[in-house]
């Protein structure tokens, strides 16, 4: 029978580290939870390995995978690496930080294994990588590739294709292992809102509930 564990908050191998470089996402000053069937932890090595219907949360970022494995650096930042069941993908969401007054974005991805460096705040998707800008609710940027790797302090990411030894582009790969981007317009960029659409031919005005009938009494 499956072992299932309740959701664990480790409260000293991945507890949130004060001082962070970066304190002003709050992400980075709440504690990992995680929810898994099976567990097995370190406390030398401070490392932790979780199997099975994994979904790590800390904060606004989610984790879903197969596979989890997490450490704690002497400095307490924390990283986390998770892999999918074979032929599948393992799944990243995380909200970005906005202006007051403006639409929220989240950042989603998906990569055969998705790599966590809590310390420099960077996210890579390695292996059918796409990752995902939603703004306001709707899919605002879209890019695919054999690794993604996207800084979320800068936010900049870079998208590298599959290459074969020889340089070429690799079949195994997606679209012939090439880079795949789709980028709409920002706000307030002009041809960036459809025109209305205008009548094709005008309506006439009638002045009467038959409409044309009254003409063809005359």
């Amino acid at each position: 029978m499956k072992k299932r564990l309740f959701p664990l908050v480790l409260a000293c191998a991945l507890a949130a580290a004060t001082g962070m470089a970066h304190a002003e996402k709050a992400d980075s000053a709440k504690p990992m939870n995680i929810e898994a069937d099976a567990l097995r932890h370190d406390e030398l090595k401070q490392t932790s390995v979780f199997t099975g219907n994994v979904v790590m949360t800390k904060g606004t970022i989610v984790l879903r995978g197969t596979q989890l494995d997490v450490r704690q650096d002497a400095e307490g930042y924390q990283y986390g690496v998770i892999v999918a069941e074979p032929g599948k993908r393992a799944f990243f969401r995380q909200k970005r930080d906005t202006l007051p007054g403006q639409p929220e974005e989240f950042i989603e991805g998906e990569g055969e294994t998705i790599d966590y460096d809590g310390k420099a705040d960077i996210v890579k998707f390695i292996r059918r990588g796409e990752m995902r800008r939603y703004r306001g609710g709707q899919l605002s940027d879209q890019v695919t590739g054999s690794i993604i790797v996207y800084n979320n302090i800068t936010d900049i990411y870079t998208v590298d294709g599959q290459k074969t030894s020889g340089g070429l582009p690799s079949s195994s790969v997606g679209q012939g292992g090439r880079v795949r981007a789709i980028m709409a317009p920002k706000d307030g960029t002009p041809g960036a809102q459809p025109k209305p659409a205008t009548p094709a031919t005008p309506l006439r005005q009638s002045m009467t509930l038959g409409g044309d009938k009254g003409d063809e009494k005359k």
